[in-house]
Order: C-alpha cells, then structure tokens, then sequence
C-alpha cells in the first residue's frame, strides 16, 4: 500500500488536473459545453437508451440529464422517442448531425492530445490510459460499497 504521502502528492496532482480539463474545454465549441460532448460520446457508445440510464451512467441528477438532452435535441444532434415499454419515458437516440459533430469533437481533442503529448512515447500514452482507466475502475467498484472515509471523525463515545 502507498505511503500517505503519496497519497497526498496524488491529490495535488489530481487538483493541477483541472487545468488540463480547463483547456480541453477551450477547444469546444460554444454550442457544445462539455456535459453536452459527455452525453453524445455516451450515446456513441453505449446506443439508444433511456434518459434515466443516461443519468446513471453520467452521475448526475436526471434534471441535469433533462437539460443537456434538450440542449441536443434542439440542435438536432439527438432525438428523444416515447419508450415503446413506458411512454412515459424517453429513448435518447444519436442522429446523423448528432455523430458528425461527435467526430469533430473527436478530431479537435485528438489533436490537442496529439500536441500536447507530442514528445511522449506510445508506450507512455498507452500507460497513462491504462492507469486512468484502472483509476476509473476503483471508483466504479467503490459506488456499491460503504463509506468508509470519514469513520473516524463520525465516532461518537456512544459507539467507541
């Protein structure tokens, strides 16, 4: 197991990060915030779903949800169908615009990456991407398990 100060050093690392987030978000374009490139990339992936699925799978509110799937359907980039099983519900589907705008955003990124990691080794990209997606993975497996973070501080003399 790391030492705590490699935990630490992490955190820092994992705080700069949002200066690289900040400027892949640059490269977007105005119409196209980055929750709005989250949902079509899922989409992409995933195929036709449901608005709750895309909630989950985003980790946000389904009113967060709601509005980027109408901030889509309004530039024609998804369409939103009656779910045949709940018509209540909606299918959220990519449209031709939808995927072309997806590939624009896609090649936009890519040669951001491809500047910035430009004196970067393939094996040391391909490391990079293993580990976030190990990372990734730990937090994923850790939505079904309980807290355990704060157990210390929540004792109170009752419970010691």
């Amino acid at each position: 197991m790391a030492a705590q100060a490699q935990y630490e050093e992490l955190m820092r690392q994992f705080s700069a990060f949002g200066a690289v987030k900040r400027e892949m978000g640059r490269i977007l374009p105005s119409d196209c915030p980055a929750g709005s490139a989250a949902v079509l990339t899922l989409l992409a992936r995933h195929g036709d779903m449901r608005m709750s699925k895309l909630s989950e799978l985003l980790a946000v509110d389904m009113s967060v949800t709601s509005r980027h799937a109408a901030h889509l359907a309004e530039r024609g980039w998804i369409d939103r169908s009656p779910d045949p099983a709940d018509k209540r519900s909606r299918i959220l589907h990519l449209t031709p615009v939808g995927l072309a705008q997806l590939e624009k955003l896609s090649r936009r990124t890519s040669e951001l990456l491809a500047e910035r990691l430009g004196d970067w080794s393939d094996e040391e990209v391909a490391q990079l991407t293993g580990l976030m997606a190990r990372l990734r993975a730990s937090f994923d497996d850790c939505r079904t398990a309980a807290p355990r973070v704060f157990e210390e501080t929540t004792r109170t003399p009752a419970n010691t």
